[in-house]
């Protein structure tokens, strides 16, 4: 049977089998990142900038096709996360233009919104690289263009754009060397066609297979928890855990397992590590809800029993110290914004309170807590250019995959932003030194940027995999030195690969170390891994902060 159009029924069910099924992998998309380090996202930053797309839609009642693709749009916009979900995000902003007018979509619409997407994300990307995501969607597209001239059949079009995407996924190696080199294929154009699956299964009427836990039940008792604290007389500083941190675990699902899962003993672990304590199980997923200090090891610890499907961290004291600026107002009169703007206003991504802190004694406004596994989306930039209240806008994205959310949010925020392009916590610092709130936007853009190469970045992480980088060999738990986003060094001893890592980061005219210990870290280590950079240079002068970032137990920049 000929499906000779997609109804704006078929669309919403589209949207929403494509956003089950790469829900579904999301934590095998992460996997394929192509450093064996800890902090693989793209899965998901790209399930939650489709969720966020799927909600949008949910919440639109039209039977318009075109006006669901615009809701869609906009949900994947704001919701966008890492430069993944960004693509992403371009790519069905592309798609939604073509059908806007649209009640109902035929094959060629389908095909033609296909190519619109492919067109309108390369122009969103400064510097499009071959073997990535938009490889997939650009030959996908050509497919399902080709397809179109020879059939009515929506259900065929889609059954080309998807088989195109996974003979264009198998070749992303041969097109980018780094994924050839440790076996992987490209883990944005892999989410890609997990989305592209769920398409065509929901044309074809098959199901995908949903999580059995209702997951309104942990949010219900989390949101009643919250009310119920919201009101409660207490200092912000009197809040002994402040990160609320909420994660699902698919169980015995993922490289990372190395324990069987029991109920009780799961759930007395975690009753050490916090309070409010929630957890949600049957056989194949468990979730979690806790107030901790260290919302890292709670990760880390779900990953013992499985893969880590979704995550959420909130940090309480921001929203405690928020409630009650608002329960001061007058009832019956509302919250004040400030007539008075100033004149600039700094925002930097950090995660962790000691480096909140860090960025905020350099001048920083505003800190999203975010970075490493918890990419802010567009709209989280975009509250906190509001929160800060100024006429001119600097943001520190201080990773990578934030810049593209970072140049989104600027791009559509109501006053003059600008990004500069930090790639690391070090770079971010640093980059402190050029801000003058004397100057102009460009000015201190530019001097901004300057400072980014006066420093040399290095971090301390662990090997999740076995894998062979550039000719070094690397094992599962061996600890790494990245320096520079670079893996130079790997030893089973981190105080160890610590010292290598910095020995190799020091040059002759070397003047100050900074070294910045995580959750994992310790004071102690990092004053012995001070005193053995010392011995290396006399005149090295060794600053040690607390940082208590997850993921990187040690952050290092030598100026």
């Amino acid at each position: 049977m000929v499906v000779s159009k997609i109804e704006a029924k078929d669309l919403r069910a589209m949207i929403n089998t494509g956003q089950k099924r790469l829900e579904s992998k999301t934590e095998y998309v992460n996997s394929l990142n192509v450093f064996p380090v800890p902090d693989g996202d793209t899965g998901t930053n790209m399930n939650l900038t489709f969720t966020s797309g799927k909600q949008a839609v949910k919440e639109n009642t039209s039977e318009h096709a075109g006006e669901l693709g615009a809701a869609l749009a906009k949900g994947l916009l704001m919701g966008a996360r890492g430069n993944s979900g960004v693509i992403l995000s371009q790519l069905f902003r592309g798609f939604s233009q073509a059908i806007k007018e649209k009640e109902t979509i035929n094959a060629n619409d389908l095909a033609a919104a296909f190519r619109a997407g492919v067109e309108t994300a390369y122009k969103a990307v400064m510097k499009p690289v071959e073997g990535t995501i938009l490889t997939v969607a650009r030959e996908s597209a050509k497919a399902g263009v080709r397809k179109a001239g020879e059939t009515d059949d929506v259900i065929e079009v889609m059954t080309a754009v998807l088989n195109m995407a996974e003979k264009a996924l198998e070749k992303t190696p041969d097109l980018l060397p780094v994924l050839k080199e440790v076996g992987v294929v490209d883990s944005g154009g892999q989410g890609l066609v997990y989305v592209y699956e769920g398409f065509l299964s929901a044309l074809k009427g098959e199901a995908i297979e949903e999580l059995d836990t209702e997951e309104a039940d942990l949010s219900e008792l989390v949101r009643a928890e919250h009310h119920r604290n919201a009101h409660e007389h207490i200092h912000t500083e009197d809040i002994t855990y402040g990160y609320c941190t909420e994660i699902m675990v698919r169980l015995g699902e993922g490289e990372t397992v190395d324990s069987a899962f029991d109920y009780d003993e799961f759930r007395n672990h975690l009753n050490e590590m916090g309070d409010s304590l929630l957890v949600v199980a049957d056989e194949e997923v468990v979730k979690v809800h806790v107030h901790t200090e260290k919302p890292g090891e709670v990760m880390n610890y779900g990953q013992k029993f499985g893969s880590l499907i979704k995550i959420k961290v909130d940090n309480m004291r921001e929203q405690h110290s928020s409630l009650v600026d608002a329960d001061s107002q007058p009832v019956s009169a509302p919250v004040q914004t400030p007539t008075k703007m100033k004149d600039f206003g700094v925002i930097a991504v950090a995660a962790g309170k000691g480096l909140a802190k860090l960025f905020e004694s350099m001048g920083v406004d505003y800190v999203i807590q975010g970075g490493q596994t918890m990419n802010p989306s567009t709209e989280d930039i975009l509250k906190a250019i509001e929160e800060v209240h100024a006429k001119n806008i600097l943001i520190l994205p201080n990773n990578k995959n934030i810049f593209m959310a970072a140049e989104q949010a600027a791009s559509v925020a109501e006053v003059p932003a600008e990004v500069i392009p930090s790639r690391n916590i070090s770079q971010g610092l640093t980059a402190m030194l050029g801000f003058n709130p004397l100057n102009d936007l460009s000015t201190n853009k530019e001097d901004m940027i300057e400072e980014l190469d006066h420093v040399i970045s290095g971090q301390i992480t662990y090997a999740i995999r076995d894998t062979e980088i550039e000719g070094l060999a690397i094992k599962k738990g061996d600890y790494m030195g990245l320096i520079d986003g670079s893996i130079k060094v790997a030893e089973q001893d981190r105080q160890v690969a610590a010292v290598e890592t910095v020995r190799q980061m020091l040059v002759e005219d070397s003047e100050i170390l900074t070294i910045i210990y995580g959750e994992d870290g310790t004071l102690e280590e990092a004053e012995a891994i001070a005193e053995a950079a010392q011995e290396m240079n006399e005149d090295l002068e060794v600053e040690i902060h607390v940082g208590d970032q997850p993921v990187y137990p040690y952050i290092f920049s030598v100026e």
